[in-house]
């Protein structure tokens, strides 16, 4: 029995990456605060890898809070 992912998102490959685009990066965090994986978005690893370093910056600078309460 296979379930269809809620998240999935297609990104173009010349799309990139930065912590300055808040819209973007919370499509890519729950409501809990907590980063998606990588079978839930849709994401390759690389991509991944990249919002994943890209959220955390957010985070140190205050723009994403850490925990949604």
């Amino acid at each position: 029995m296979t379930t269809s992912p809620k998240y999935i998102t297609k990104i173009s490959n010349s799309k990139s990456f930065n912590y300055i685009d808040i819209d973007t990066l919370t499509q890519y965090v729950t409501e809990q605060g907590k980063i998606l994986p990588r079978r839930l978005n849709g994401l390759t690893a690389k991509k991944q890898r990249k919002i994943t370093k890209q959220i955390k910056k957010a985070r140190l600078l205050s723009l994403i809070p850490f925990v949604n309460k």
